[in-house]
């Protein structure tokens, strides 16, 4: 199992507003007064940050985990003090760790560090390393506003930088920084670029995940099913997947309405200085965890499996565009050299763009292959955690956008799955993907969701009740065995018996 981390058994509604951090601009604190919520504000740092750096989403991504997840971390640690202080100890954690519990004491006299800056220091410490050239000094006084000074406060800058060091040695040398340029495809239905740049970064779907076990654990079958270009550029599937995002997708289409012109642009966000895909599903997130009214505590989980489930959903889909047999080339190519495919079905049109612009007005498809969608994939993930986490697919929010074609576009959705189906199928509209790209994207990203909610961050639950220690441990070291679950404990109650809990 690819991991950067080892696991052990334990025994014994309607909101509206613009999008979230908008208004904060580079080089200054995100708020004038101390944050309610700090995983909100370092969210919303984090963004801001998105805009300044700019690149493709993986990268931005993996920032994005490696931070969450250090919080929750260090949330989780300090949280997890005062139980193992008390006599006897208890489990005050707010779940399983993702990387450390620091349980190191350094300063004598803190049995409960204050949370909310071990999450500051965790967040700041990994942004510093991540962007040496950004100062995020006003952001960490900012979030550090009216703090004490006692040994609680210490106690907790200190679990906030382990936690933060536990996750800068498990990334140091993950893949990430494989920049071994890419040839373009020769052979038709290979990718090739279209004028929009060398292609970005191609072996990310290398990259270790984060707890996937490889960026391959949920590839899609081959783009329709066909194992070499030649045999699915003759296909009438491809054949109808090129048509339509040649006539839908078009700069000139008269096939598109309206409202799919306006969706096409509110999800597209691929332009430097706009918070990206990733950044785009982060500021929903936060819309609904202000809609839902969620906690610190709460939020802190909920961000760091949102944005471990997206890091991972851009490995998976990097994995799929670059690291098949086919490598597949971009709705812009295919329309173009369609006197090439060799299908009756498709014709040539030299001229063909598509929507997709930049704010010139200059017409590009992103430089990578087209399948699967990395929007897809990272929506697919980001709505599976959300629904998991929620308990329901039906809530009601609207949001805007940073893409500047769509600047004060407002949309809403009554569902968490229609706004992930919305945001995959936008990249037809903008003429970058055909729907086998969407719909792959999708699949594959609900999987990756599934896998991170299932194995990440997870709470104890009651399994069942034994006569005796010696029952209880048995079977719950047969559970985890059997890949049921990854961790139990058994509770000895004063009458023998004993409770087990499984995670």
């Amino acid at each position: 199992m690819k991991r950067l981390r080892s696991r052990g058994l334990l025994a014994a509604l309607t909101l509206v507003t613009a999008a979230v951090g908008a208004g904060i601009g580079p080089g200054r604190a995100a708020y004038a007064a101390p944050p309610a919520d700090h995983t909100i504000y370092w969210n919303q740092v984090l963004l801001r940050t998105y805009r300044e750096v700019g690149g493709a989403p993986g990268p931005l991504a993996r920032a994005g985990a490696m931070m969450h997840a250090a919080m929750w971390d260090a949330a989780n640690s300090a949280r997890c003090r005062p139980g193992a202080t008390a006599n006897p100890p208890l489990d005050t954690c707010l779940g399983k760790k993702y990387l450390v519990n620091v349980t190191t004491v350094k300063y004598t006299g803190a049995p409960a560090p204050v949370m909310d800056t071990a999450i500051d220091y965790a967040a700041v410490t990994v942004l510093r390393a991540l962007y040496p050239a950004t100062s995020f000094d006003a952001d960490l006084a900012t979030a550090q506003q009216g703090v004490g000074a006692d040994n609680n406060q210490k106690e907790a800058v200190y679990i906030g930088q382990q936690a933060a060091a536990a996750m800068k040695t498990a990334r140091a040398a993950d893949g990430s920084a494989d920049t071994t340029p890419y040839p373009d495809g020769t052979v038709p239905g290979a990718w090739r670029s279209t004028g929009s740049g060398a292609a970005a970064t191609p072996h990310w779907g290398g990259v270790t995940p984060f707890s996937l076990t490889s960026g391959a654990q949920f590839r899609p079958q081959l783009p329709l099913g066909y194992p070499d270009y030649a045999g699915l550029l003759a296909s009438p599937g491809y054949a109808a997947q090129v048509n339509e995002v040649k006539s839908y997708g078009s700069a000139t289409s008269t096939t598109r309405t309206a409202d799919q012109t306006q969706l096409a642009w509110f999800w597209a966000n691929d332009l430097d200085g706009t918070y990206k895909p990733p950044g785009q599903l982060f500021a929903h997130t936060a819309i609904l965890a202000q809609l839902r009214g969620l906690s610190t505590t709460a939020n802190v989980r909920l961000f760091a499996l949102v944005a471990i489930a997206m890091a991972d959903a851009g490995v998976a889909s990097w994995d799929a565009k670059y690291r098949t047999a086919v490598d597949l080339w971009r709705p812009e190519s295919a329309v173009r050299l369609a006197g090439t495919d060799g299908n009756a079905a498709t014709e040539a049109e030299p001229a063909w763009q598509p929507l997709s612009a930049t704010a010139a007005g200059v017409h590009f498809s992103p430089p990578f292959p087209a399948y699967i969608s990395g929007h897809a994939t990272f929506a697919g993930a980001w709505a599976g955690v959300m629904q998991a986490y929620l308990g329901t697919d039906a809530v009601t929010w609207t949001a805007t956008t940073e893409d500047p074609h769509a600047l004060g576009v407002t949309r809403t959705f009554t569902s968490i799955s229609a706004a992930a189906t919305e945001n995959a199928l936008s990249r037809i509209y903008l003429g970058v993907h055909y729907r086998m790209d969407a719909d792959q994207g999708l699949a594959a990203g609900a999987s990756v969701a599934a896998h991170v909610f299932g194995h990440e961050l997870t709470r104890w639950q009651q399994y069942g009740l034994y006569g005796d220690l010696g029952a209880c441990t048995g079977t719950g070291a047969d559970l985890v065995l059997q890949g049921q679950y990854e961790e139990y404990k058994c509770v000895v109650n004063v009458n023998e018996t004993a409770m087990l809990y499984v995670r």
